[in-house]
């Protein structure tokens, strides 16, 4: 059987409780790789994992492997070939007294978290590791956590799996379609409520969604607040933020990364801009990706854009260079 060593910060949160046992399955790397898990938290919660591998080696799984519990992000991802960063400080948390609301102040915070992280990242995990960051702010911090890691070989992805999901559900709905039938689904940008998902070269068996749903009133002044704003929906009405769907993305992300997509399709996360679609280079920016045959994920090109699109493009764009900018002491 083979091997591969996956970390996960926040082993102790919601998300995580949801993610590790889907981890070591088999489900999400095959029945035919053991997974050493390696769970890392804050020192004053560390104990609590204790209990999660109590619960994760109750499982029975025949993939399950060396179970490790730490506080250090060194010994989290030394030879780590996959790096799920889920832990970071979320909005709405009181520290010094002050309760954190606004972005600008969650990028501040979580970029020093980022900051070690990459550090130990780009000197300790496997030279070809790849990293999904799910904890928000997702698109900077793993601009940050990538700078300071300082390893090309390395990729970064910020989740947008989730979104993408949510984006499909609705198109489904309102398609009276199975879900299944949705193909195309892109994100552009960050995962913030500036995101796009684009209904128009998302498809329902084979035809635009846009032109199969015919209501551009629903698209523009439903469908997109739906998507964008759905996590604080989640929030205000389960009174937390999405975990089961979150970790349910995360799942999605890294099966599309290590296998090849299919014909016709595509799968989305955010990957540092190459400048492909007008982006500017260096942001991790939300694209339309494939997995190819060799491993290798890329952009895919060629995809044609509205002017609607094109305007909710560039204000997404503009919010990832305004979140650059506020981190740029981070990442110079």
């Amino acid at each position: 059987m083979k091997e591969i060593n996956v970390a996960v910060t926040g082993g102790a949160g919601q998300i995580a409780y949801s993610l590790l046992p889907r981890l070591i399955s088999g489900e999400t790397f095959g029945s035919d790789t053991k997974v050493n898990l390696r769970l890392i938290e804050i020192p004053q919660v560390v104990d609590k994992l204790q209990g999660i591998i109590m619960e994760l080696i109750d499982c029975g799984f025949e993939q399950t492997g060396e179970l490790i519990a730490t506080s250090d992000i060194k010994e989290g991802v030394k030879d780590a070939d996959w790096i799920l960063l889920v832990g970071s400080i979320p909005r709405g948390i009181v520290i010094d007294g002050k309760k954190i609301e606004e972005r600008s102040d969650l990028l501040k915070i979580n970029g020093g978290i980022f900051t070690d992280q990459g550090s130990a990242i780009g000197e300790l995990a496997k030279s070809e590791a790849k990293i999904l960051v799910v904890g928000n702010p997702a698109n900077t911090n793993a601009l940050i956590g990538m700078h300071s890691a300082n390893n090309s070989s390395q990729q970064w992805f910020a989740m947008t799996a989730l979104d993408a999901n949510r984006a499909k559900a609705q198109l489904a709905e309102k398609a009276a379609v199975e879900i299944s039938s949705i193909k195309n689904m892109i994100i552009w940008g960050n995962h913030s409520p500036t995101m796009y998902p684009d209904p128009y070269n998302a498809t329902i068996n084979g035809v635009s969604a846009a032109e199969v749903i015919n209501d551009n009133l629903w698209l523009k002044d439903s469908y997109l607040p739906l998507v964008q704003q759905r996590g604080k929906a989640v929030i205000d009405a389960r009174g937390a933020s999405s975990a089961a769907s979150a970790a349910n993305a995360a799942i999605d992300t890294v099966k599309a990364v290590i296998n090849p997509t299919k014909e016709g399709d595509c799968f989305s996360a955010a990957v540092v801009s190459d400048g492909s679609y007008g982006i500017p280079e260096g942001l991790i920016f939300g694209f339309p990706l494939r997995t190819n045959s060799t491993g290798k994920v890329e952009i895919i090109q060629g995809i044609e854009l509205n002017e609607f699109a094109q305007t909710k493009i560039k204000v997404t764009t503009e919010e990832l260079e305004s979140e650059r900018e506020s981190v740029s002491d981070l990442i110079d």
